[in-house]
């Protein structure tokens, strides 16, 4: 889907894993985008390719911050710690991030009429008692929970874009992303796909947390961001879920990352974490009656530039070339 004319884009979170590779599509279709960051879990390294481009602009600024005044047309938020060690290691600065943040970038909203799109979560629906999930479930979430500051903090923003809309007329699109992957990861950021990946290529055993029967569906990034797209392009002001319904086992992931690294790496099981959901599978058929969407790269077919992607950072840490596990360009 192709821009039909040049808008200045603002994406808040625009550092980070998605951030970064919104940010090469907005470009690509030819919009001036500004890239606003803390860099609490960001890297300016996903933006090194950018910086000669003039049709972008990096902030260094806290979202939950007041924000500076901006001439934009359209605004992704997606500034938000979203893997568990990270949203973990500080649930009031997650929470204030989820809070203050939708607050400062719906007011930036009113103030010039800027289309708004939340990037929310399938943690919204907790630890979930229909399967697939579809965006009518209400969720089963504790908030007492280790999850709570993210799964509550999402689930708070939903409602103030929702109430910003009804009171004040904010056009806004709100996704629930589902577990995505690709380059640009983290390698220390908890989440399923680059925990096994760094695992193998470093020989050390593959971490399963429970029995491994958990199931996860995979999205890689450059689908879900053509689902942004579209969802951003079109009139559809109510939740809709981005992910991939493909669903697969934990243990079956740990089984294709160690075959096609070629890893000896042996299973090793630890405890389940409280709250883990068991299963995880978006039902998207409103994606695909609404926004023409359903992702087309196979959990295999991405793995394999994630995997390459990993491969260079453990080079870089093993030659000596980095001190610790980085992400590259």
């Amino acid at each position: 889907m192709q821009a039909s004319c040049q808008k200045t884009v603002l994406v808040t979170g625009g550092a980070g894993f998605l951030g970064s590779h919104l940010c090469d599509r907005l470009l690509r279709d030819g919009h001036k985008v500004i890239s606003l960051d803390n860099f609490h879990t960001g890297s300016r390294l996903n933006h090194r390719h950018q910086a000669s481009n003039p049709d972008f602009e990096l902030i260094e600024a806290d979202v939950a911050d007041p924000l500076p005044d901006l001439r934009i047309d359209e605004i992704y938020h997606l500034a938000c710690p979203a893997s568990p060690p990270h949203y973990q290691e500080s649930p009031v600065t997650t929470l204030r991030t989820s809070l203050l943040g939708a607050f400062n970038v719906l007011n930036l909203a009113i103030r010039t009429g800027a289309r708004i799109f939340l990037a929310s979560t399938s943690e919204v629906y907790g630890d979930p008692l229909i399967h697939p999930q579809r965006e009518d479930y209400w969720g089963n979430v504790n908030s007492f929970g280790e999850r709570a500051c993210y799964d509550e903090g999402k689930r708070a923003a939903e409602a103030l874009f929702h109430a910003h809309a009804s009171e004040k007329g904010v056009d806004i699109r709100i996704a629930r992303i589902f577990n995505t992957y690709g380059p640009r990861m983290q390698p220390d950021d908890g989440r399923v796909v680059s925990n096994f990946v760094v695992e193998a290529l470093q020989g050390q055993p593959i971490t399963i947390y429970g029995d491994g029967s958990q199931t996860r569906s995979f999205c890689y990034v450059d689908d879900l961001v053509e689902g942004f797209v579209r969802l951003m392009a079109s009139d559809v002001r109510t939740p809709v879920n981005l992910g991939n319904p493909g669903e697969f086992s934990v243990t079956a992931l740990a089984a294709m990352v160690v075959a096609m690294t070629g890893s000896q790496s042996s299973i090793s099981h630890l405890p389940l974490p409280s709250d883990d959901p068991r299963r995880r599978r978006p039902d998207i058929s409103k994606a695909e009656l609404l926004l023409d969407w359903r992702p087309t790269v196979s959990l295999e077919a991405g793995l394999g530039p994630t995997i390459s992607y990993f491969r260079k950072i453990v080079s870089n840490q093993s030659s000596g070339g980095r001190s610790a596990l980085q992400p590259v360009v």
